[in-house]
């Protein structure tokens, strides 16, 4: 029967084990859960200061020591209360930063921002700034993020005038403060965009950049 197989191919049945396997491959293929499906199961919750002290305790943890560590710790009156997710942007700061009128009328500092809101991408902190409009008020906000803006150009703009929001990415954020560009002295508050998705479906602290 070997001989046969060789040299008469056609009496050899090959067809129906392919289709057995082909039919196998797209079975287990649409058995294959994508993350959506999960994220569907897992509604988007508020975040808690432990959520944010665990991620802070998981990146350092290995490299620092114990006393080092405890230097990290934030006690919780630290945190604002977080958006319980029936608010919009503009009411949800209304409500953590009730005299924010006066802070913005005080505030003279240049190099330096009152209020820092931190999301993962330069899309994402354009749809921020245009859905504060209602809290912002009279006041300068400045885009720090490194879509087609120079850290020059946005440095240059902190020396020269004095603004009151920040909005931008952590990487940005970061270079500024290393090159002394943005000071954070004045700043009063920080907002982390926590439960916002991207298109690979990643929260901002989901990044292992960030």
């Amino acid at each position: 029967f070997f001989f046969k197989c060789v040299f008469q191919p056609t009496e050899c049945f090959l067809s129906q084990p392919e289709e057995k396997q082909e039919s196998t491959v797209k079975a287990k293929r649409r058995k294959k859960k994508k993350i959506s499906d999960v994220l569907q199961k897992s509604a988007p919750k508020p975040g808690v200061p432990a959520d944010l002290q665990n991620l802070l305790t998981q990146h350092f943890g290995e490299n620092r020591s114990v006393i080092e560590m405890e230097e990290l710790k934030l006690s919780d009156s630290c945190f604002l209360p977080a958006n319980d997710l029936s608010h919009s942007f503009s009411s949800y700061l209304k409500e953590v930063c009730p005299k924010w009128a006066k802070l913005r009328r005080n505030h003279k500092e240049k190099k330096s921002v009152v209020m820092l809101v931190l999301c993962s991408s330069a899309l994402r902190s354009l749809e921020l700034i245009k859905s504060m409009t209602a809290f912002k008020g009279d006041c300068k906000v400045l885009k720090l993020f490194a879509k087609h803006i120079k850290i020059k150009e946005q440095m240059n703009m902190l020396e020269k005038g004095v603004f009151h929001i920040g909005v931008g990415t952590p990487g940005r954020v970061k270079a500024l403060v290393e090159q002394d560009g943005l000071c954070l002295n004045s700043t009063k508050y920080m907002i982390l965009d926590w439960n916002w998705r991207d298109q690979k479906l990643r929260r901002m602290m989901d990044i292992p950049e960030v």
